[in-house]
């Protein structure tokens, strides 16, 4: 069974996901992790979601405001051998969840083209492609999404 916990960013547990998902995205991104990276600080995540699965934290997620209708999803991370059981969808519904209960009416993220499976993952969550936004504009890698939640 995969219990949810909401947190921040100082929680033990998200702190070493977050860095299994750095390791992560340094083989994958290559040359551009380090521009990924820098847009990456945990400290400035106040709602985040671990999930756990029998006691052992296997995946992650959190959002910060983007404007004032609008939050960013960021650090969604699920562990390869905890892959497959639904424990991403749960952790991205229980955010939007949150959000929503905070008011928040949109939901906007950025993965990269790379992450293959996040991209499917998203359009499967009902996200929808949106040109790219911020710091991610002229990154041909990165690939944006929104979701309305009301």
């Amino acid at each position: 069974m995969i219990k949810l916990v909401r947190t921040n960013s100082e929680h033990k547990d998200f702190i070493n996901l977050v860095d299994e998902l750095n390791a992560y995205l340094k083989i994958v991104d290559g040359d551009e992790h380090a521009f990924y990276n820098q847009y990456n600080n945990i400290d400035v995540l106040k709602h985040v979601v671990i999930a756990y699965k029998n006691d052992y934290p296997v995946g992650c997620g959190a959002f910060k405001t983007y404007d004032e209708n609008t939050i960013e999803v960021k650090r969604m991370f699920t562990k390869v051998d905890a892959r497959g059981y639904g424990v991403a969808t749960k952790i991205l519904l229980e955010l939007e969840k949150w959000s929503a209960e905070l008011s928040y009416k949109i939901c906007v993220l950025e993965t990269g083209k790379r992450q293959e499976e996040a991209v499917s993952f998203y359009k499967k969550m009902n996200y929808s492609i949106i040109p790219n936004y911020g710091q991610y504009k002229n990154i041909a890698n990165s690939l944006c999404f929104k979701k309305n939640l009301i």
